[in-house]
């Protein structure tokens, strides 16, 4: 490795240290701003899906951490790593990040302001990053009790949204195009309380139920269903797997394959995660293909 690269990874894992003491969960990136460890199932395209459960390394934001030894450990796995990502939608901050893009053709700063102005609210002063294209990074705090979920120019043209699940890179982190920094006078600000009337257009509307239990799954096909509904962070997959398992045993599974999948949309996963854990369960139970 170059000696540039070297001191890229050691000023990297100095600022990812330092955030960590401002409560940020962090992990290493690579010069494209991707996660710089690879899933350790890459090699295995049935695995269900993981999010760090096996223990190793290459989970992506799931991988972020506040601990200082994981930390360095994360970056002594990853010696090419020029960057840190800081996970979004974690205790303390519950981060928000807001990105105003300046690729896109459109002026996203203007079109921020007109929401502003037209749903009153005024973006309070917090912390504000640099990017090497000229764009922003705007730093927020949400409710510890709301889940907002990333999006790309659903607010308006130019605007994506970091929340649950996503990362943004930290200020100090080298890329292809150059280093993210923040802006003067925010450095030691704390990202600021999220205005509710932003708040509510980060949320998606409420979606109404589009696969409601078959009769002829019964009660315990509604009661499977309602206990995956009350999963919580981290036992979303278990939880899953384990009412795909019964249902396969009790002969429902095929009925209640789609009311499951809902369920588990509701809870955060994706189609794709709850698809794949689901499919996993009807193999272990003898009915998969």
């Amino acid at each position: 490795m170059a000696t540039t690269d070297r001191q890229a990874t050691t000023l990297a894992l100095a600022h990812a240290l330092s955030a960590a003491e401002r409560g940020l969960a962090v992990i290493p990136l690579s010069r494209t701003k991707l996660p710089a460890l690879r899933s350790p199932h890459r090699d295995d395209p049935l695995a269900a899906p993981c999010h760090g459960e096996c223990g190793r390394f290459g989970h992506g934001v799931y991988d972020a951490s506040t601990d200082p030894a994981r930390i360095r450990a994360l970056f002594a796995a990853a010696p090419w790593a020029t960057g840190y990502g800081i996970a979004c939608g974690l205790p303390p901050h519950h981060l928000i990040g807001i990105d105003l893009d300046t690729k896109s053709g459109t002026d996203s700063s203007a079109a921020l302001r007109e929401l502003a102005l037209r749903h009153l609210f005024t973006i309070p002063d917090t912390v504000v990053v640099l990017t090497p294209s000229g764009g922003r990074h705007l730093w927020l705090s949400g409710p510890a009790d709301v889940v907002v979920p990333n999006s790309a120019g659903r607010l308006a043209p130019g605007i994506d949204i970091r929340g649950a699940g996503g990362y943004l890179v930290g200020p100090g982190s080298r890329t292809e195009h150059g280093v993210y920094g923040t802006a003067p006078g925010t450095t030691h600000l704390a990202p600021a309380a999220c205005p509710p009337s932003l708040l509510r257009l980060l949320l998606p509307p409420p979606r109404a139920p589009q696969n409601p239990v078959p009769v002829s799954a019964g009660d315990h096909g509604r009661g499977l269903v309602q206990f995956v509904l009350a999963a919580h962070e981290g036992q979303r997959n278990t939880r899953l797997f384990w009412a795909a398992c019964r249902a396969y045993e009790d002969g429902i599974g095929p009925a209640l394959v789609a009311p499951l999948v809902e369920a588990a949309l509701d809870t955060g996963l994706t189609e794709r995660e709850a698809r794949a854990t689901i499919a996993s369960a009807a193999r272990m139970t003898g009915h998969g293909a």
